[in-house]
């Protein structure tokens, strides 16, 4: 049985947080993180980009979710899985289980 799936990804908030509360009572806070670095690949320096649609649930974490807006950096460690939109296409999405705040120098 294969049980790795763990992520880390550091990013900028690029979406407005959507924040919902489940049937069952539980605060659901969902946002897309924008990531861009330099990575090296076969000896080679790359651009690395992406969007990454992210959900952080629990009541543990409405405090922390309550300082995201556009523009906030974090570091998002969890799990990922798909999620089928309204229009049959699955999506990526990364489960967050813990966010640090990057502290931009302010």
């Amino acid at each position: 049985m294969m049980t790795a799936n763990r992520l880390a990804l550091s990013g900028t908030v690029c979406k407005t947080p959507i924040r919902k509360v489940s049937p069952s009572g539980i605060p659901h806070c969902q946002f897309v993180l924008e990531h861009r670095s330099q990575q090296q690949e076969a000896g080679f320096s790359r651009q690395a980009w992406c969007r990454m649609p992210v959900v952080v649930s629990g009541k543990q974490s409405t405090d922390i979710t309550r300082s995201i807006t556009v523009g906030t950096q974090l570091t998002v460690q969890g799990f990922i899985c798909c999620h089928q939109g309204r229009n049959g296409i699955s999506k990526v999405v990364l489960h967050a289980e813990q966010i640090e705040l990057i502290d931009s120098g302010d």
